[in-house]
């Protein structure tokens, strides 16, 4: 099987241990962790100054990115709720124990502060804002770390650049270190399944549509669709944006004539009814790729860098090779 070319980079790690990395139970600690606890953590997280002098026990995580990959990494015992999940938890990290659901959408303030979490750990950076959870430096006022996800910092100095796998194992283990856990297990087991990916040779180009009906938003050059993308050996007509995601008018897609688009399937904004929008629009119902149905779909939980990335590249692989192009 061929591995994907942005692997061949990454150094594998001398010594991996390999002990169990399962959903729901305590986070492998460190070798030391009262070292870690004594030396803690500083962080400069989308401009924020974080220091977690010792790894939290009562966590409250929002969006299904940051809940999965707790669960992933074993600190599920950790998540005291969650909130804003994008559908139901992976297979493969249900918790042991059911999370309770704070809310449907970003928390408010007082809801959070009613469950005295000692960290909350955010998929989007707009979640600590003064209209949603409440601002950082208030929580920070009353003691409580806050965390976003780094692949979603948005400022200008702050944004990641292109996203690589070196750079998501970077992201997995920052997170790892704020808890003294061992990220190498889990690390190990994504990196085996990014090497069972066949890497499609065809050099077919792809729309990754994620939003939108009068103007779609599409997955751009330096994100998690754009890495996804890479990892199968699909071309992005988006790749020359330098954003996570873009918005981009339906006359340029039509001009692009993707060979296949990729459908982000989600309970607001569905698969099919994206379909129905692109049969029913007639500049895009002229499309190859629609008229011969050359569909992938992916659920919008894979579409932020996390636990899910690796597997969301597998699955689309596995899609990508039934489909015919002539």
């Amino acid at each position: 099987m061929r591995t994907p070319l942005s692997l061949t980079a990454i150094v594998v790690a001398s010594a991996l241990a390999l002990a169990g990395c399962t959903s729901g139970a305590t986070g492998a600690p460190a070798a030391d962790d009262q070292t870690a606890r004594d030396l803690g953590v500083v962080i400069d997280n989308c401009g924020t100054e974080v220091r977690i002098d010792s790894p939290p026990q009562r966590v409250i995580t929002v969006k299904s990115s940051t809940t999965e990959l707790l669960l992933a990494l074993g600190l599920g015992d950790r998540i005291i709720a969650h909130a804003f999940p994008d559908g139901p938890i992976a297979e493969q990290w249900q918790p042991t124990n059911e999370i309770p659901l704070l809310s449907e959408s970003a928390p408010g303030r007082e809801a959070v502060l009613a469950l005295e979490p000692d960290l909350v750990f955010a998929g989007w950076e707009s979640v600590f804002s003064a209209d949603s959870a409440g601002e950082r430096s208030a929580y920070a006022a009353l003691g409580i770390d806050t965390y976003v996800a780094a692949s979603a910092c948005k400022g200008e100095l702050h944004q990641p650049e292109r996203m690589t796998v070196a750079e998501l194992e970077r992201q997995i283990r920052e997170v790892a270190s704020i808890f003294a856990a061992d990220p190498e297990p889990f690390i190990a087991e994504q990196r085996q399944t990014l090497d069972s990916i066949d890497v499609d040779s065809r050099a077919l180009t792809a729309l990754w549509y994620s939003s939108g009906s009068e103007t779609p938003y599409v997955g751009a050059g330096i994100g998690t669709p754009q890495l996804i993308l890479d990892l199968v050996g699909l071309t992005n007509i988006a790749a020359a944006v330098s954003d996570t995601w873009t918005s981009m008018s339906w006359e340029a897609i039509v001009d692009a004539d993707p060979d296949v688009i990729v459908l982000v399937d989600a309970s607001w904004n569905s698969a099919v009814e994206k379909i129905a929008r692109l049969e029913s629009n007639p500049a895009t119902a002229q499309l190859a790729a629609v008229q011969n149905q050359r569909y992938l779909v992916i659920p919008f939980a894979s579409t932020e860098a996390g636990a899910r990335t690796a597997w969301a590249a597998a699955d689309l692989a596995v899609q990508l090779s039934t489909i015919t192009v002539r």
